[in-house]
This record gives C-alpha cells, structure tokens and sequence, in this order.
C-alpha cells in the first residue's frame, strides 16, 4: 500500500471509531443500552397490597433492589428485618428497595401486618415468580434478590438469604 491508501484506511478507521463512541452515548442516553430483562421489569406494572398501582418507571434512573420473598418462606422472612433496616440505613441515598411477594394479596396483607417494612411491597403472584426467572433466578427458589444500576444493567444477584453486610457494600460501591 502506498502512503495515500493508509491515509485513507486511517481516516475511515477513525471516522469509525467516533460513531462508534457516538452510538454508545446515544444508547446509554436513551436507555437503550439496559439489561433487556431489567427493562421488562420496569416495564411491569406492579400492584400494592392496598390495590394501589406502581409505575416502576419512575424507578428508572436509580439503583433497584428487588427482593423476591413469600410469608411461607422461612428464609424470606428472616432476612425482611435486615432488608427493612438497611433501606432505613440507605434512605439518603439513591436507591430504592422492592418487595415482589410472590404469595397472594391476602397472604401478604395479613403477613405484612405482622410484619410491617418500610419499603414498598408489590404482589407478584405467577408473574414475579416468572420475573424472578427471566431477571436470572434460573431455579425459581426464593428469596431472590437482584440490584439494577441507575443504567439498567443487573449488577447483583442473590439466591438465597442475603448478608446485609455484604449487599451494604454492593449499594455503596454502586451508587
């Protein structure tokens, strides 16, 4: 190749290595660039157990934790009082907690009374459960937590009981 030729190559290579860059800003901005399953999640609409509907859109933007639990699950509820402390802990911070109860309305009206958190709890039923899998709980078991940055992507995933400790440092880092 002659000096022309590679001058040539050149540019093009760096005309593509800016719309490249450009493409990625462009995606990241408009939200395109997500997880496609944390997407469907804030695509979702959830329901309160007081009926009231949640727009998990406004969400977006922030880091998400989704814990997945059921009353009749003894690991589920141990770990409640330290997810209930730790949202207390971070309340400050940009992160939001979410309760899937994957039990019926009734089931978790009546454990929530019990059991009261200060973070909101929304009735998943078949549809977490199937959330649950496509957000990566593979097994369907329970409890199940997972943290979704401020860009969409999962960053954290949990099967079984949590280390507050642990998810703390997760949050910390992450925000």
């Amino acid at each position: 190749m002659n000096r022309k030729q590679w001058l040539s190559v050149a540019l093009i290579a760096i005309i593509a290595l800016f719309a490249g860059i450009g493409i990625s800003h462009w995606l990241a901005k408009n939200r395109l660039s997500g997880d496609p399953s944390a997407q469907q999640f804030f695509q979702q609409e959830w329901v309160k157990p007081d009926g009231q509907i949640l727009n998990p859109a406004i969400w977006q933007s922030r880091l998400v934790l989704v814990n997945f639990w059921a009353s009749w699950c003894p690991p589920c509820v141990a770990e409640m009082p330290a997810l209930d402390q730790l949202s207390k802990d971070l309340a400050s911070k940009p992160v939001i907690f979410i309760g899937v109860g994957i039990d019926s309305p009734s089931n978790i009206r009546e454990f929530l009374l019990k059991t009261p958190v200060s973070y909101p709890i929304v009735i998943g039923g078949l549809e977490g459960s199937q959330m649950g899998k496509t957000l990566g709980n593979s097994q369907g078991a329970l409890p199940f937590t997972v943290i979704i940055d401020a860009k969409g992507q999962i960053i954290y995933r949990k099967l079984g009981k949590i280390d507050a400790d642990e998810l703390k440092n997760v949050i910390l880092k992450a925000i």
